[in-house]
């Protein structure tokens, strides 16, 4: 351990001192804001058009569900600090949505948030009928923005 940096007591004192400060919700908010950047990136958004990579989507999609997964977490404690955070947040899923093809209410990997994948039942299916084509449960509730509507 020769070769590694060792920390003095004042530094030891200062990053204690910072631990004691800094909230989970710090973290969290941080971390969002983290992601939706990162995203950007990866999608390519954050060069001139032709001058940037080409767009990663995979990693786009799984920003996209990091951030889906964060936010309820600190919604009823900073829902006023949020609308930012919303709006970045639905403009990137529509920007996935045109590169997918994937509707822009569904989550990035194309499955509604929590669902198991294949062979779990369409949350918007009406199950009297198993009529997919109506608005699913958070389009209806007004929760969710699709674009055009």
């Amino acid at each position: 351990m020769s070769g590694e940096p060792q920390l003095t007591e004042d530094q030891i004192r200062a990053l204690e001192a910072e631990m004691e400060r800094i909230t989970v919700d710090d973290v969290l908010l941080q971390t969002i804001v983290s992601l939706l950047n990162l995203a950007v990136r990866k999608a390519g958004l954050a060069a001139p058009p032709g001058e940037g990579p080409a767009p990663d989507i995979e990693q786009l999609g799984q920003a996209i569900e990091g951030v889906r997964a964060l936010l309820p977490v600190i919604e009823a404690r900073h829902a006023d600090k949020l609308g930012p955070v919303r709006d970045t947040l639905s403009q990137l899923q529509v920007f996935y949505a045109q590169q997918t093809g994937a509707e822009p209410g569904a989550g990035a990997g194309g499955a509604a948030p929590g669902g198991s994948g294949a062979g779990a039942p369409d949350p918007a299916a009406n199950p009297a009928t198993g009529d997919a084509t109506g608005p699913g449960t958070a389009q209806r509730s007004g929760r969710l923005w699709v674009p055009g509507q």
